[in-house]
């Protein structure tokens, strides 16, 4: 264990930040090479579990505990199916969370924590496997272990030596490692992220196309024999700035108020005389409902557009689904 180390001399705070960066950079040359293979180890442990509807519990006290929470939040919102258990608890009822099959991981860095170390006669009972996160590969909690995460630092950033500090910053670094790590073996896909983040700024990055887009009868559409006055009528109905030609339910082309103008100034009161079918645009930008809003709107902003039409494979020769329009996105 470190040893408290007193000292009137204070570092200052970017010295604070590098000691802990230090401890970062030791993790990442053990996991560069003797921790290496644990790691793997321990992700394929944590992937099976997850393919096999098993949960990936998280134990530990103190400041130890609040970086298991958050492993296991991390955890959750990347695919893996983890839970935060309090030792304590765990020792008055809640080992009924633990199923056989289960991943334990327990943070302790002294591998001396009373609370942990008094469940590990029940977890062989259980069939649950102890993986831990320790700086003491040969404390009680190690040697319980299925697999041994070496989380030891030279030196805490705390002056005295007590407070957990670059001990938590490796900690979280590695739990971090662990849970990306554990996504990508599990194929976890940015659509997956989107379902699990419905609300905030990532909701609203990730959200689908199909989710914002105008539908049914809120799709302006005209037939390619309808006249100018009939195609402005739909266009200011629908208040999209523009209109889908269609015939049959397939899409023929579109005509935006940019046409109309572009139109009006080259024939004058002749366009009055024409048709959708000979004057619409017919290569339209589409896409489809799977994208994210956030491609729809780069795809706008490439072409300088407003308006894309949603089908079903994102090309022209499949059916029309919907409309989006860029202030659905903006909105």
């Amino acid at each position: 264990m470190l040893q408290p180390s007193p000292s009137s001399a204070l570092h200052s705070p970017s010295e604070l930040v590098r000691i802990e960066a230090e401890a970062l950079e030791q993790l990442a040359s053990r996991l560069e090479g003797p921790q290496h293979q644990i790691f793997d180890q321990v992700v394929s442990l944590l992937a099976e579990a997850a393919r096999s509807g098993h949960h990936v519990v998280l134990t530990g006290v103190g400041k130890s505990g609040l970086i298991a929470r958050k492993i296991a939040a991390t955890m959750l919102s990347t695919g893996t199916p983890a839970q935060f258990l309090h030792p304590t608890e765990a020792l008055h009822g809640d080992l009924g969370l633990l199923q056989s099959g289960d991943i334990l991981v327990a943070l302790s860095y002294s591998g001396r924590t009373e609370e942990l170390l008094r469940l590990l006669p029940v977890l062989p009972r259980l069939g649950v496997t102890l993986v831990s996160f320790t700086g003491s590969p040969e404390s009680a909690l190690a040697k319980a272990s299925a697999h041994i995460l070496d989380v030891h630092v030279d030196r805490e950033a705390c002056n005295l030596q007590l407070a957990p500090t670059a001990s938590t910053a490796a900690m979280l670094a590695l739990g971090d490692a662990l849970a990306i790590s554990v996504s990508a073996r599990l194929n976890f896909q940015p659509h997956d992220f989107a379902e699990l983040h419905p609300g905030g700024q990532l909701g609203k990055r990730l959200v689908t196309v199909d989710l914002l887009m105008h539908t049914g009868d809120a799709i302006p559409s005209v037939a390619p024999s309808a006249a100018l006055p009939e195609i402005i009528h739909e266009m200011s109905a629908k208040r999209l700035g523009m209109t889908t030609v269609q015939s049959n339910g397939s899409l023929l082309g579109i005509l935006s108020d940019g046409d109309l103008r572009r139109l009006f100034a080259g024939s004058g009161p002749s366009a009055f005389h024409q048709t959708a079918a000979e004057i619409l645009n017919p290569s339209p930008r589409t896409i489809s409902p799977s994208r994210f809003a956030g491609d729809a709107l780069a795809l706008m902003e490439t072409h300088k557009i407003t308006a894309l039409i949603v089908t079903v494979d994102g090309t022209a020769s499949t059916p029309v689904l919907g409309v989006l329009h860029l202030h659905d996105i903006l909105a």
